[in-house]
């Protein structure tokens, strides 16, 4: 049956009034509706299409229309408009046919439809409602009740699209966070290995060569045996093995760590690598691993530190009655430097003749005494006030060794 074509249309303004007030409602969802709203007409009257379409264009909305049940799925897939319009009583496919095949396509199912029937077919609404449909109009239906079943209508679609692109992000978002924590867990556990690699490397290594394997990555190039000139530094106390023979382990491991952490804190401001102890013995090498143009210079004025340091120390070492001087030997020369040892232990160990010099040097050293080698008084010789010492016999070397004592340290 042809809708009422006498119906009066709304002005202009009223329409464009109508249309804000609906895009104003809309807004805060923030759906996905076309602009503007596009709605599909399906009817097989082309009087009643005609009607419509000029009805609902005049509110400012988009219609397409389709003349049967077929044509209306065709252009539902193509277009995916915002609402249908759908009779019921269709040639070819009617429209609960046509209810039940969007509502069970999962692309097309929000799609809200209002059905068009006549008002002696009451069996057809509630079938029609049953198989899916949203709402319901008769005809001839007033125009004011068509348009306001079409803004309730797209106002439901408009709050639709706007859960379910909420729902799309949350997915998203809880996507992205179970990927974070993945990549923190993954993260995290990277960083456990390696504070463990360093808490190993630092127990077996010196600090700087630890942080050098740690940074570069390549432990295995780092710590290759290489031939290098450095500055080594040999320095022990005088009177301990005496001490130690004579005093309680829990005292002598006491004076050992207090000794150690003076000395310590000098070797790491002035760039030093604590290459090995040997008992109250301790090794320093400059130059290797990090290269230093001045290595000498900063070995003998670590050593005038460590001096004046240790000087504190036996005072209060004294007064407990422990008689305990220091000595220091200095040595400049090409070395061997890398790694010793086997697969479960392994060090870093500077071998040649200038650790052994140095350490010559230190045996022959009277208390507070710092002895250097004739290459490094010649490195430092404006920075020192020294004295020459002589040659001296040193165990290891086949023939006597020049040998001065720094005085104090200009620098």
């Amino acid at each position: 049956m042809p809708l009422d074509a006498m119906a009066i249309l709304p002005s202009r303004s009223a329409r464009v009034c109508c249309w804000q007030r609906f895009a104003h409602s809309l807004r805060e969802g923030d759906g996905t509706l076309h602009d503007p709203p596009l709605i599909l007409a399906v009817d097989d009257t082309p009087e009643n299409l005609e009607i419509l379409r000029l009805r609902l264009e005049a509110n400012g909305y988009e219609v397409v229309t389709a003349a049967d049940g077929e044509e209306g799925l065709s252009k539902v897939r193509d277009l995916k408009p915002d609402l249908i319009l759908l009779d019921i009583m269709m040639p070819k496919l009617d429209g609960i046919s046509v209810v039940r095949t969007l509502k069970q396509d999962v692309s097309l199912q929000s799609i809200p439809v209002i059905l068009v029937t006549a008002k002696a077919d009451t069996q057809d609404v509630v079938e029609g409602l049953d198989a899916g449909g949203d709402d319901y109009l008769t005809k001839p239906f007033e125009h004011r009740a068509l348009l306001a079943r079409v803004r309730s209508m797209l106002r439901q679609k408009a709050l639709h699209d706007t859960v379910e692109s909420q729902a799309l992000r949350l997915e998203d978002q809880a996507a992205q966070l179970a990927a974070w924590n993945r990549s923190l867990e993954q993260t995290v556990a990277d960083q456990v290995t390696e504070i463990e690699r360093m808490g190993r490397l630092r127990r077996f290594l010196p600090a700087q060569v630890a942080d050098l394997i740690i940074a570069a990555g390549d432990g295995d190039t780092l710590l290759q045996s290489h031939r290098r000139e450095v500055t080594v530094v040999f320095c022990d106390l005088r009177g301990f093995t005496a001490f130690a023979e004579t005093t309680e382990p829990e005292e002598v491991m006491t004076v050992l760590s207090e000794y150690h952490s003076c000395l310590g804190e000098l070797i790491t401001r002035h760039g030093g690598t604590l290459e090995r102890f040997v008992g109250d013995g301790l090794l320093v090498v400059f130059n290797d691993p990090l290269p230093c143009a001045d290595h000498t210079e900063k070995a003998v004025s670590m050593a005038a530190g460590m001096r004046d340091a240790i000087d504190e120390h036996s005072e209060q070492w004294r007064k407990r009655g422990y008689l305990l001087g220091f000595g220091i030997g200095i040595a400049r020369g090409h070395a061997t430097i890398g790694q010793i040892g086997f697969d479960q232990r392994s060090e870093y160990a500077v071998i040649g003749t200038i650790p052994n010099h140095a350490a010559r040097l230190c045996d022959q050293a009277k208390s507070r005494q710092i002895l250097v080698s004739q290459r490094v008084f010649g490195a430092v010789e404006p920075l020192v006030e020294a004295v020459r010492i002589g040659e001296l016999s040193l165990k290891g070397f086949h023939r006597p060794m020049p040998a001065y004592e720094i005085v104090r340290w200009l620098g």
